[in-house]
């Protein structure tokens, strides 16, 4: 395990702007889709984010963004059901009847949520709402000695993510 790097004021504030900006990044994407790139994205900052002396405890149980898409599952699963197919051919046992499955497996693969086996871009917000939150206890908390001016803008940072991520949970759950 790598030694925890101490976070300084520097860096909570950076951290802070990095968030309100992954937050307005996050809302122009579609919340029930998932999004390959920002998987990774996240998966990239989140140990960086644990490497933190006082944000590992808080973040220690956040699982990394799973990176599957609709596409992936559904290349895999006709894959796998064109080998099963060739075997079965191979085999001279009717193939017919398992054609038929495995193209109505994959319709049903298909209107399966993303959610089930990967990281929608909501998953995410949630994910990131987590740090905005675990971010605005140690500032509320008075740990690392702000003056008063960078304290109320890492505030307006904080309340600016927290709002906007929120709102973007909100709408997903409204239509």
């Amino acid at each position: 395990m790598r030694p925890l790097t101490p976070l300084t004021r520097p860096e909570f504030y950076r951290l802070t702007e990095r968030c309100r900006e992954y937050a307005f990044e996050l809302a122009r994407y579609e919340q029930a889709r998932v999004d390959l790139a920002q998987c990774h994205h996240f998966n990239a900052w989140l140990p960086e984010l644990k490497s933190y002396d006082l944000l590992e405890p808080a973040l220690r149980s956040m699982k990394p963004a799973r990176p599957i898409a609709r596409w992936q599952m559904m290349v895999l699963a006709g894959v796998v059901g064109f080998f099963i197919l060739l075997y079965l051919s191979a085999s001279s046992i009717r193939t017919a009847g398992f054609s038929y499955t495995l193209f109505f497996s994959l319709l049903l693969l298909y209107f399966v949520p993303e959610r089930v086996y990967g990281t929608t871009i909501e998953l995410l917000e949630g994910k990131l709402l987590r740090i905005v939150d675990t971010l605005d206890q140690l500032l509320v908390n008075g740990d690392l000695g702000f003056s008063e001016a960078a304290f109320f803008q890492a505030k307006e940072n904080l309340e600016a993510a927290r709002r906007e991520l929120r709102q973007q949970i909100d709408l997903a759950h409204r239509y």
